[in-house]
């Protein structure tokens, strides 16, 4: 293909297949929890990060993964305690960071709001070789946590109660699925956008619970969804010059759509398939 003998693309997909990879495994466990729109906050304060990396000039990637972390063990310290609601600790991190991020780039030299651009709804043309690095490195821990502590994290997600009864540490593992999201945003912002990297957490996985039973098949639906997607609108973005981040999520609404009508007809076929085993059963009773 024409487009791999470009070193920039070639880049563009490699983080395209991570954000496809790592945004379903962590919004899997955020679903779960009912906490879809954290992607939404954590990408909101992960802009005063990046307005940071121009200000002390230093990489934005990892000016905005520790700001992004910070912002989230914050946030989630604030719900464990139970000293205000989580849509207000949310709403701090929605409009703090886009204040602190508005603010601090203007002080950067010959910085604008301008340069922030790329940072919101992604492009692939700005991937550079330092970035891919910082996503890689980034990348593997996001899936080492989501994939090798995938039961902890599941039980936490279902009762922390119970699962604080079973001697888990569910303080812990709530934090690391705070900083986990957080690193996922930075990995994601890019290729999809700080404003749109929490649908790449969600819909991938709402696609995937369509046609899915079961947390490990949601989960391993959901991370192909999401490779597929990325990578279809990373090469879309090459030949028609689109943002990639709003040609990824428009893409993956597609996904949903298409799964949404799949899963109508599978869903009846469930439900005769239940009601006999069901008849099949009242007979045998009968019978006895």
């Amino acid at each position: 293909m024409e487009l791999l003998n470009y070193a920039f693309m070639q880049r563009a997909l490699l983080a395209a297949v991570l954000v496809g990879v790592t945004a379903p495994a962590i919004g899997t466990y955020l679903v779960q929890r009912r906490q879809a729109v954290m992607g939404d906050g954590i990408g909101h304060v992960a802009m005063t990060g990046v307005a940071l990396g121009f200000l002390l000039n230093t990489s934005p990637v990892w000016m905005a993964t520790l700001v992004a972390v910070v912002g989230a063990v914050g946030m989630e310290l604030i719900r464990s305690r139970g000293k205000t609601s989580g849509d207000i600790a949310l709403a701090m991190l929605f409009y703090g960071g886009l204040a602190g991020g508005a603010m601090i780039i203007n002080l950067a030299p010959g910085g604008s709001t301008a340069n922030l651009t790329s940072y919101l709804f992604g492009s692939i043309t700005t991937v550079s070789a330092e970035d891919v690095t910082a996503v890689v490195i980034l990348a593997a821990f996001v899936i080492a946590v989501t994939l090798g502590l995938r039961r902890q994290l599941f039980a936490i997600c279902q009762d922390e109660e119970f699962a604080r009864v079973t001697g888990l540490p569910v303080r812990f593992l709530n934090l690391l699925i705070a900083v986990t999201a957080a690193v996922t945003v930075t990995v994601a912002m890019r290729i999809v956008g700080l404003l749109l990297v929490s649908a790449m957490m969600v819909i991938p996985v709402a696609a995937a619970q369509r046609v899915t039973r079961g947390f490990t098949a949601t989960l391993t639906t959901a991370m192909v969804i999401g490779v597929l997607v990325s990578l279809s609108g990373t090469v879309a973005t090459y030949y028609i010059d689109a943002p990639s981040g709003g040609t990824i999520v428009l893409l993956a609404i597609g996904v949903f759509m298409v799964m949404t009508g799949v899963s109508a007809p599978l869903a009846r076929r469930r439900a005769r398939a239940a009601r006999a085993a069901e008849q099949i059963c009242t007979r045998d009773d009968v019978k006895v």
